[in-house]
């Protein structure tokens, strides 16, 4: 029988990873962040929440932070400054900021709530990835943006947080195209119905929308994966371990699904 090998086991030699993680301080950030740390690599995360932020500092010594708003251009330029002060150079961007923007109809859904959904979904996006790309074109590293099942299939009343996930397919394949050859890979994760507080949120945000209970609507999202059953922010993050890793060097352009085969939304 075969021995089963971690990750961070494929090359004991290699040298520990830069890595950013934008939106670090909690739920799929946080646990991005804390997989890499395990493995021993360098991890900075960013956030808006200074207070929120600074706990996560203080609970994990491993990390480093700066409050960052990933739609504030000067805020990005600042927190690049920061980390090529400090490391040199970047080896993986992890663009997991973003938010769950309205659950409504479309004809209630506001200017400014779409703007804001976009704004922080995919320009932010872009904003961390046009000031990383210099920095993993010399270190041959690789981008992960952190998408959601809501970016393969359409999502009724949530079509700003849906439209802009589909963005960032697109974007995904772009830089893909654009940066591999300078070796940099580019891919995006999908998670699906994950075990959170925001599913929980948007859980109950569209049950109000749709007139029944939380429970009921919670059975409702469950029937819709092969799987039944949610997935864990640790499967989220194993998946970008995978990927930021050696094992997964030959994989770009791609939007990989972690969420238990959502069959429909």
């Amino acid at each position: 029988m075969g021995t089963s090998i971690g990750y961070s086991e494929v090359d004991a030699t290699a040298a520990p990873l830069r890595v950013l993680v934008t939106g670090g301080a909690s739920g799929i950030g946080r646990a991005i962040a804390e997989a890499f740390a395990e493995q021993g690599d360098t991890v900075h995360i960013c956030g808006t929440d200074k207070h929120k932020l600074q706990d996560r500092l203080d609970d994990d010594p491993r990390l480093s932070g700066s409050r960052c708003d990933v739609t504030d251009e000067q805020q990005v330029r600042d927190m690049f400054s920061t980390i090529v002060a400090a490391w040199g150079g970047l080896d993986v961007l992890i663009n997991n900021a973003g938010i769950a923007g309205p659950t409504a109809a479309i004809d209630e859904v506001t200017i400014d709530q779409w703007n804001a959904t976009l704004a922080v979904n995919v320009t932010g996006t872009f904003l961390c990835t046009r000031e990383a790309a210099p920095l993993l074109r010399r270190s041959s590293g690789c981008i992960i943006n952190i998408s959601s099942v809501a970016g393969r299939l359409g999502y009724a009343f949530r079509a700003p947080y849906c439209a802009s996930k589909f963005a960032l397919a697109g974007l995904t394949e772009s830089l893909a195209r654009e940066l591999g050859p300078d070796g940099v890979r580019v891919n995006s994760i999908l998670p699906g119905f994950v075990e959170s507080d925001r599913f929980a949120a948007t859980t109950r945000a569209r049950a109000s929308a749709l007139g029944i209970t939380t429970e009921e609507m919670a059975t409702k999202l469950l029937e819709k994966t092969s799987l039944r059953r949610l997935v864990t922010e640790r499967d989220v993050a194993d998946m970008a371990l995978y990927l930021a890793s050696k094992p997964g060097r030959n994989i770009s352009g791609q939007s990989i699904s972690v969420c238990a085969n959502v069959e429909y939304l």
